[in-house]
């Protein structure tokens, strides 16, 4: 049999290709027309092949067309990869393999991307050579090959975390869901394990041991400033309503991607999936790096004790019998002379931080808790940033996981930590109420209303303050209100200073800042419960900061929005048209490319407001279900978080306006389903469930082409509590199966997974016969 020639492209093509991709990148070009000439494009079965010959070996072409090729040619496979001719499939792997060592950084990274998308549509197994070449790369003597290789493991492992929706906590059982080989990387691990370990040493040009050492330097006789100047936030985070995967990740140079935390960040993910077996390959080389105590060896010690944090969780079974032991070696490195070491020990302390506090069942677990608390709390105080930072973060990780553990501890924290603002926020969020105690507050708010009474409305030291008031302010609800008045009247004046600012700022006196509008706007939500009144004068000035230019500032005040719309919706209503508007237009699209953060709050909002006004928000309905629909039909390349609020807004816009929202359900119904199968169970999702039982009773026959959909977000349910909703998606239920007797609902049945049809079983019965008559006669009514 005559084997398959290879594929070679045509000049001609080639040159039109490249002459496009060219022209796209440029930015003076028509880039629409481009953009629809490349499209045009993607209608040719080998397209793909080309942009892959360009991004790997074109001769001449410039480095930005090939990485314009690369990324045209990621977004292609996505969704047409494995419809693909299986030569075309191979003959893009082949080509991109070669580019894992590419001279170039810009190639390099964008092949990472590209193989990350292949591995998504079809599994390590699919690809047997990428192991193979990723092994090779990391053998070679070669930093490009390396740092290739290293970049492109963690865009598969992060890819592959994606594609399955699951945090670290439930690899396991993801994992054995995804069906992948351990034996694929067994048979290396005993090679890649040291390999690991030595890439996680400091290299001697590293930016972080260049800035400890400076730090360093920079203590000999000269202390650094005070705590609560030296780690104030470098900006404040706006708030945001929804899941925490929005977090910004790029604070800092600490974020920096290299050779060290590719390969730490490797040696996590493989401890996650071959557990303890990869203890008897490491601990013999982690141990004898910690054995050593002179200080040309303190890089190696430090690499040991990253080690042990990124191992803490796949590797916890067969490290938790010797946890006194590495706890008791981890606290004397807290106070060593080297500030990384002091500042990875804070880390990896943090990592075990659930199994220490698990421990205080015993006098010794007790004992090994409190000297981990007072360790931290030394190095919070520490004179090196660094150190400080990882300290912060380390306690606040402890404060999470005791949460009320820390009630008896609470008199010895505050004392450490009256000017710690940041650490005192996040001591206020784990406690809460507890908080609210004479003793404590007496502790607590003396220095803190001293320096704000210090500051000036433009000193930048006032961010952190105005963070710490509202996580304080949160923790205790109207316990706060003898501070309320002041600090809120004093928001208002920031916010009002900075507003002329921007317009005036020579009348003004100070310079524009977004930053103390946006830290304003966040602590006046917090004291939302607090005020608990009617604010006039506050409804202009946020009506102001929604429409403002600043996505941050438009987000944090459309979070205040929503805050208020739940405590205090009588003082937006002399605005609520405008403000119902205003959130609206935030869910439009180029609004929606601007800032996904900044329409979540938006969405979050108007559901807020929808539930409190009913039916005055019905002008906006529309409009902003029209803006949700495309939302939940392109949920996959969006935020899960903004996904979700879409969900839950849509629903109690259904629930309110269920005659406006019901004749549209075909448009919708099987994409917010599936959105409402991804909602935790709660209050905002009892909502949404009231909203679609309320549609579905005038609508029956809009949700009959998604009723699988319907049944799996029902399922989804761990337990209705609320008696009235458990009911009315059971008279829900019922009446589609007396509507569908022609077999359809058994049709219906059978396409779910057992484990749905089994919980659907609870919800298959009825609650008094009188409201499941109604709904059995309205299905008739409208069927006949």
């Amino acid at each position: 049999m005559a084997t398959q020639a290879v594929w070679q492209p045509k000049e001609e093509g080639l040159r039109e290709i490249c002459g496009l991709l060219e022209q796209h990148i440029s930015p003076t070009s028509d880039k629409p027309r481009i953009w629809q000439q490349l499209q045009h494009f993607t209608q040719i079965p080998d397209f793909n092949n080309y942009l892959a010959f360009i991004f790997a070996r074109a001769q001449g072409t410039s480095v930005e067309i090939r990485q314009a090729a690369g990324l045209l040619l990621k977004n292609n496979l996505r969704s047409a990869f494995k419809s693909m001719d299986p030569a075309y499939q191979q003959y893009i792997k082949s080509e991109l393999l070669p580019c894992l060592g590419a001279a170039d950084k810009h190639i390099r990274t964008t092949v990472g991307t590209i193989i990350s998308v292949i591995v998504q549509q079809e599994r390590i197994l699919g690809w047997p050579e990428l192991l193979q070449a990723l092994m090779q790369c990391l053998d070679s003597n070669d930093i490009n090959h390396m740092e290739g290789a290293m970049d492109t493991l963690s865009k598969v492992c992060s890819a592959f975390v994606q594609l399955i929706e699951v945090n670290p906590s439930s690899w396991r059982s993801a994992y054995g869901e995804a069906q992948l080989n351990p034996e694929l990387l067994r048979e290396f691990l005993q090679r890649l394990i040291p390999i690991l370990l030595s890439n996680m040493v400091y290299a001697d040009d590293d930016e972080s041991l260049i800035d400890a050492e400076r730090m360093t330097h920079n203590q000999t006789g000269i202390r650094l400033p005070h705590f609560c100047v030296d780690i104030r936030p470098r900006f404040h985070s706006s708030r945001f309503h929804g899941s925490d995967d929005m977090k910004d990740d790029d604070d800092d140079s600490l974020n920096v991607w290299n050779l060290r935390k590719c390969s730490a960040a490797g040696l996590d993910i493989i401890s996650n999936i071959y557990r303890d077996e990869i203890l008897p390959t490491l601990m013999p080389l982690v141990e004898a790096k910690l054995l050593t105590s002179d200080d040309e060896t303190w890089k190696e010690r430090e690499a040991a004790v990253l080690a042990l944090g990124a191992i803490a969780e796949g590797c916890i079974e067969g490290l938790y019998p010797h946890l006194a032991e590495i706890v008791a070696y981890l606290i004397p490195v807290l106070d060593d002379k080297f500030p990384l070491l002091r500042s990875i020990t804070c880390w990896t302390l943090s990592r075990f931080c659930k199994f220490i506090v698990q421990g205080i069942v015993n006098e010794k677990g007790t004992e090994q808790f409190n000297k981990v608390l007072m360790g931290l709390l030394r190095r919070i105080l520490d004179t090196n940033k660094r150190v400080q930072e990882a300290a912060c973060s380390a306690f606040a990780t402890l404060e999470e996981e005791a949460a009320e553990v820390m009630v008896p501890y609470l008199e010895t924290i505050l004392q450490h930590l009256m000017c710690a603002f940041g650490d005192t926020s996040t001591l206020a969020d784990a406690v809460g109420l507890e908080l609210n105690k004479p003793r404590y507050l007496d502790i607590l708010m003396p220095p803190l209303i001293a320096k704000w009474q210090q500051l000036s409305d433009s000193d930048k030291d006032l961010f952190p303050l105005l963070e710490c008031f509202a996580s304080i302010a949160q923790a205790l609800g109207t316990g706060f209100s003898q501070f309320a008045g002041p600090v809120f009247q004093r928001c208002l004046n920031i916010i009002q200073s900075q507003q002329l600012a921007k317009v005036d700022p020579t009348s003004a006196g100070i310079q524009y800042d977004k930053e103390f509008v946006v830290c304003s706007l966040d602590l006046v939500s917090a004291l939302a419960e607090a005020l608990g009144v009617s604010q006039s004068n506050l409804r202009d000035v946020l009506l102001q900061c929604c429409v403002d230019d600043a996505p941050d500032v438009r987000q944090s005040a459309l979070a205040l929005l929503g805050d208020l719309a739940r405590v205090c919706p009588v003082c937006l209503h002399p605005s609520l048209s405008n403000f119902l508007n205003i959130a609206a237009k935030q869910l439009g699209t180029p609004e929606l490319k601007e800032s996904i953060s900044v329409a979540n709050n938006a969405c979050w909002a108007i559901g807020e407001l929808a539930i409190k006004v009913r039916e005055e928000v019905s002008p906006v309905s529309m409009t902003v279900i029209s803006c949700l629909v495309p939302i939940l039909h392109h949920a996959e390349g969006l935020n899960r978080s903004l996904v979700e609020n879409s969900a839950i807004t849509l629903g109690r816009l259904a629930w309110v306006c269920p005659e406006i929202v019901s004749p549209h359900m075909e448009h919708f119904m099987q994409p917010w389903c599936a959105a409402l199968s991804m909602i935790r169970d709660g209050v905002e999702k009892e909502d949404a469930f009231r909203g679609l039982c309320a549609i579905v009773r005038l609508n029956p026959s809009g949700a009959l082409n998604s009723l699988v959909y319907m049944c799996r977000a029902i399922a989804s349910w761990q337990a209705i509590r609320s008696e009235d909703l458990h009911n009315e998606v059971c008279q829900v239920l019922h009446a589609y199966k007396q509507m569908l007797r022609d077999g359809s609902w058994e049709r219906c049945l059978l396409a779910l997974e057992p484990p749905v049809k089994d919980k659907l079983s609870k919800y298959q019965k009825t609650h008094g016969a009188s409201r499941g008559s109604v709904v059995l006669q309205i299905i008739s009514n409208y069927l006949i």
